[in-house]
């Protein structure tokens, strides 16, 4: 009997694009998926929340990835999405260049982040996962949802 077990349970990921590189979210976490709509600017918040949205009834936070994690902000185009993701019971909108997919990856096969010196997103990574020649970033929800 060999000592390491290798975990064969899925874990279904939610795939989205910010700039060339795809970050991921466990589908768990994920409410919905929507088309980019007006946001409600909010005064005195960091720079990263872009406002609110009334999503059917609900007042929900926006979070713009790319300026979280410091990367060039771009214009929004015909692919651009908001993720709506909750981690216990806490709701935010997460503005993404595009979803891309769904995926299910072993659970096995997420390795540790890389050691990123300096990165600014380095403290929000779960984890990465290759998929033949992607690799794809697997993201803490809650650390993100901290910051709010």
């Amino acid at each position: 009997m060999s000592e390491m077990t290798v975990s064969t349970e899925e874990l279904k990921l939610i795939v989205f694009q910010l700039l060339d590189k795809e970050y991921a979210i466990p589908v768990n976490q994920v409410r919905s998926i929507e088309k980019l709509q007006y946001i409600t600017r909010v005064p005195k918040t960091p720079a990263h929340v872009k406002g609110v949205i009334n999503l059917r009834g609900v007042v929900t936070p926006i979070i713009d990835l790319r300026s979280k994690f410091g990367l060039p902000s771009t214009s929004s185009s015909e692919s651009t999405r908001i993720i709506i993701a909750g981690h216990q019971d806490k709701e935010v909108g997460l503005i993404v260049d595009a979803a891309n997919d769904v995926l299910d990856v072993s659970k096995g096969s997420i390795e540790p982040p890389p050691e990123v010196v300096g990165s600014v997103e380095e403290e929000y990574i779960g984890g990465v996962v290759k998929q033949g020649r992607r690799l794809l970033i697997l993201l803490h929800l809650d650390k993100i949802l901290e910051t709010l």
